[in-house]
């Protein structure tokens, strides 16, 4: 069966490109393609035969991708696949747009509709100038994203919260495959550490810090560990890194990316990992967990289908400082076995998500 995988655009590392890198072991033939392609910001997709759009000719595009969402959907409504039996789009903007001839099954493999256009449409357009000015875009844009996401011959989110997007969006039905966790086998081999730092140093981060995901609230974590003088350890890189480092108290410290050995360290050693956002399904909540260690999360999103509260970490209810540091003084005072952590974190295994999706592809081709 010849298979083509399908990406947004591959310039950064993350969650999702984790879930690009699992489906390419099902499929380790499929040559993947995408609106742009930096390989200096994306190594690790050395091992793919990628496959870009017509933007590539545009260099100054392939790292300022934001600034021409307009272009996205021409450039996957271009792309051929006549060859293909299956096609597998991962995406949370336009590469579910594709067009496969009747003989070619799409599945979508949704990482939220897209959030600019919808869920976080209020965040990304708070300046009322910028809102006004990009009003004629965003609604051609909301139109065929809503076309778009009708082409797909089966809808799968990555969560119940991005299931509820979906319906609420596109009105349209899917089905959840939790995205699989690529560090858990990782914790087997390394597990004795746990018990030389059962309570960890300090509090941990793991996020990309793009001035365009600022709604991770990176900023809520650094005032209330300021406050406190709770040591924080953040991972990460990004735009918005600069702004959060002047904010940032001597407690607070900034690694930078690091490569997944290093992280496996990162989390084995901290006591907990700090979530503070609504996030579609937040794959370092279950990392962490993976380890034994606990989290303290947004009570949104999908933290609730991963976070087990008073077992595998605790919530905090809104979004502020103030109820941010509430939490921290509850979790200083409670204990959490790692291993409670460790069993739920199982169930968003390679083998599961591999179970999962190879049952669906069997069923529709």
């Amino acid at each position: 069966m010849k298979v083509a995988l399908v990406y947004d655009r591959i310039n950064k590392w993350g969650g999702a490109e984790r879930v690009l890198l699992a489906l390419h072991k099902l499929f380790p033939k499929a040559p993947v393609f995408t609106s742009v392609y930096s390989p200096k910001h994306a190594n690790w997709a050395n091992e793919f035969d990628v496959n870009p759009s017509f933007l590539q000719k545009f260099s100054h595009i392939v790292t300022n991708h934001e600034l021409y969402p307009f272009l996205m959907p021409i450039a996957f409504e271009r792309f051929s696949f006549a060859e293909y039996e299956l096609v597998i789009s991962v995406t949370s903007e336009a590469a579910k747009g594709i067009i496969t001839k009747p003989g070619t099954k799409h599945i979508c493999y949704c990482l939220t509709p897209t959030r600019y256009l919808w869920s976080g449409y209020d965040e990304y357009f708070k300046n009322p100038v910028l809102k006004m000015v990009a009003s004629p875009a965003v609604s051609y844009l909301k139109s065929w994203d809503q076309i778009a996401a009708k082409r797909p011959d089966r809808l799968v989110a990555i969560s119940k919260e991005v299931q509820d997007r979906i319906k609420k969006y596109y009105g349209l039905d899917s089905f959840i495959i939790y995205p699989p966790v690529e560090l858990t086998s990782k914790n087997e081999l390394l597990g004795s550490s746990l018990k030389k730092n059962k309570k960890g140093k300090g509090y941990l981060i793991v996020s990309r810090l793009s001035k365009f995901t600022k709604y991770k609230r990176i900023d809520l974590a650094i005032q209330a560990c300021n406050e406190l003088k709770l040591p924080l350890q953040i991972i990460g890189e990004g735009s918005w890194k600069k702004e959060l480092e002047q904010m940032a108290g001597p407690t607070i410290e900034f690694i930078g990316n690091v490569d997944d050995t290093q992280l496996v360290k990162y989390y084995q050693n901290c006591r907990a990992l700090l979530f503070p956002a609504i996030e579609d399904f937040g794959l370092t909540i279950v990392e962490a967990q993976s380890f034994g260690k606990p989290v303290i999360a947004f009570r949104g999103g999908g933290a609730l289908e991963t976070v087990k509260e008073g077992k595998t970490g605790i919530f905090f209810d809104k979004q502020t400082k103030d109820s941010l540091i509430h939490a921290l003084l509850t979790f200083e005072n409670m204990h959490f076995d790692p291993a409670v952590s460790k069993k739920n974190a199982r169930q968003f295994s390679q083998n599961s998500f591999k179970t999962a999706f190879l049952k669906l592809v069997h069923q529709l081709v």
